[in-house]
């Protein structure tokens, strides 16, 4: 029956007639699998640069204290060494130690102590060092000549040469 100019065109029923006669499967079929590939796509493309920003972040956060910790204990190993000569070497040893506690490798850390004046085994001299550390790129390899590098974190301790030491 044709609709008559009295009763409206009814779009929602054409479209149950037509589906009634059509396979079952074919729309059935058309969608199948598709929300576990998507969310597996997804899941991928979303998830992995998240958690290399993860890993990344604990990097730089690891070099941060990694700095922290070594600046601080090269300056107070230097002002309480006996002697000039062997405080480089226990300040050096310090930092080497501190860094690779915190997974970091001898190759990107840089020492410098400066002292004022500059007789650093005076007392009342200020001693101040400065650490430098080149966080690496995590899960990227080590090349020859290759500088991957997230970030250089820094930190400097000042500590004053003791009047009795």
């Amino acid at each position: 029956m044709l609709p008559s100019s009295r009763e409206p065109f009814n779009s929602v029923k054409l479209t149950t007639d037509i589906s009634r006669h059509l396979p079952r499967v074919f729309f059935e079929e058309r969608e199948s699998g598709s929300a576990m590939i998507e969310f597996v796509f997804l899941g991928l493309i979303l998830l992995v640069p998240v958690v290399y920003l993860i890993i990344t972040l604990g990097q730089l956060q690891a070099g941060a204290f990694a700095v922290v910790g070594a600046a601080d204990q090269a300056a107070k190993v230097y002002v309480t060494a006996p002697e000039s000569g062997s405080a480089q070497g226990q300040a050096e040893q310090a930092v080497q130690l501190a860094m690779h506690d915190f997974g970091f490798r001898a190759e990107d850390v840089t020492l410098q102590i400066n002292c004022d004046p500059a007789d650093c085994q005076s007392s009342g001299s200020v001693v101040k060092v400065s650490v430098k550390v080149a966080v690496p790129l995590p899960l990227i390899p080590y090349l020859p000549g290759v500088q991957l590098h997230a970030a250089t974190m820094a930190a400097e301790a000042t500590q004053v040469v003791g009047r009795f030491r």
